[in-house]
């Protein structure tokens, strides 16, 4: 099944230089870029990504931690398309916990620090990366993320193998 997908380079990515590192890693995979993106979120919009529903999940002070981490810089906002884009792109990612993160996986190579840590210092956790966790959350980033008119459909060279 062809799917969409949200991936977030997170401030702490970006200022580490890792763009084309972790976008070479979907690459590899023959995932295909239909949008992407660089933009600095402001706090209105990080309270759109990180609904209120996230603090049922994490509770409101992780919800601010978040909040305040991801306006630290700028962000850059991909799309990726591929046969169960989803679960591939996140063992990719690896663990959202980095220290639990399998090497290989973006995560385990390139972080290493862990809840406790994050939690000791009163801060999100820098893990460089955010994957859609499932088809409505993908969905529904998609949207916020991006215009219809900023998605691109073209012939990608994995299409005759996943079409």
């Amino acid at each position: 099944m062809i799917e969409q997908t949200l991936v977030l380079i997170k401030p702490d990515g970006v200022a580490r230089g890792l763009i084309g590192e972790v976008i070479s890693r979907f690459e590899r995979q023959g995932l295909k870029i239909i949008g992407m993106k660089m933009q600095w979120v402001d706090k209105e919009f990080a309270g759109k990504h990180y609904a209120e529903d996230i603090v049922k999940r994490l509770g409101e002070k992780l919800r601010n931690f978040l909040l305040d981490f991801i306006v630290e810089g700028p962000v850059v906002a991909i799309v990726l398309e591929g046969v169960h884009v989803i679960e591939n792109v996140r063992k990719i990612v690896g663990d959202t916990e980095p220290k639990g993160a399998q090497p290989g996986t973006i995560r385990g190579d390139y972080c290493h620090v862990s809840y406790d840590y994050a939690d000791k210092e009163e801060k999100a956790i820098r893990n460089l990366i955010h994957a859609s966790g499932n088809k409505e959350d993908a969905k529904n980033e998609i949207e916020l993320w991006f215009t219809k008119e900023e998605l691109h459909d073209y012939p990608h060279s994995q299409d005759k193998f996943t079409r």
